[in-house]
């Protein structure tokens, strides 16, 4: 049931170029996983699904080196002190989780593209790339559930480029995450291994379905209901 569980949401958050970390923590934990294993557990597999993500996505043309590098050159040194750190984060959690709710209906409500989109300037690409390093980290997710919406609504990139900068920028917050927690003395659990295929077809379905075949207004639907399961989770757990 636990792979079962894990295939369903690498495929739900693949085709939106997410690689459900959020989701995986969920499944777990009504699977009886211990806290401690939760955040090692969804790293491992948010690294697997978010590698064939970035691969399907880039190979289909849907990236842009402009908008993801100043993400990312302050996102993953900000998410490796937050894996090292371990806050009490109930009220940060709730907060995070009414945004994603937030920004899940602002989709639903005007799903359309918006014109013009361009990347940010670099000053406030660096900014942002900061902030959601530090919350990907605490979190134990690869950043993207907080990135692709934020891109979306400020216009900096296309549906699909956005989601393929998305999976990009989650790999590399997921290692680096994954990194502090390992620095901090935690460990891997072995039980997540035998799950790695189960997130990996899943992972690729839904990463090739997403940047070929699924229309951007689909993939913003899609969007909004893992950004409802994502705040969802933030806010119950």
């Amino acid at each position: 049931m636990l792979a079962l569980g894990v295939l369903v949401v690498a495929f739900l958050y693949a085709c939106v170029g997410h690689a459900g970390a959020s989701g995986y923590i969920a499944v777990m934990t009504l699977c009886g996983v211990v806290p401690a294993e939760l955040k090692p557990a969804a790293l491992v597999l948010n690294i697997l699904v978010a590698t064939v993500g970035t691969i399907q996505f880039c190979r289909a043309g849907h990236f842009s080196w402009r908008l993801f590098w100043p993400f990312a050159v302050v996102s993953a040194p900000f998410a490796f002190l937050g894996g090292l750190l371990s806050l009490p984060a109930a009220a940060l959690k709730a907060a995070l989780g009414v945004v994603l709710l937030f920004s899940a209906a602002r989709f639903l409500w005007n799903p359309g593209e918006k014109p013009g989109a361009a990347p940010p300037p670099v000053p406030a690409a660096l900014g942002a790339g900061a902030a959601l390093g530090l919350l990907s980290g605490l979190t134990g997710t690869g950043g993207g559930i907080f990135l692709t919406p934020l891109a979306l609504i400020m216009g900096w990139g296309a549906t699909k480029t956005v989601a393929g900068v998305s999976a990009a920028f989650i790999l590399v917050n997921s290692i680096s995450g994954l990194a502090g927690l390992l620095g901090s003395g935690g460990g891997v659990p072995s039980f997540v291994w035998p799950l790695a295929g189960a997130a990996l077809v899943g992972g690729a379905i839904g990463s090739h379905l997403g940047s070929r075949r699924l229309a951007p207004a689909a993939i913003r639907r899609l969007l909004s209901a893992v950004l409802v399961i994502a705040g969802l989770k933030l806010i119950l757990a």
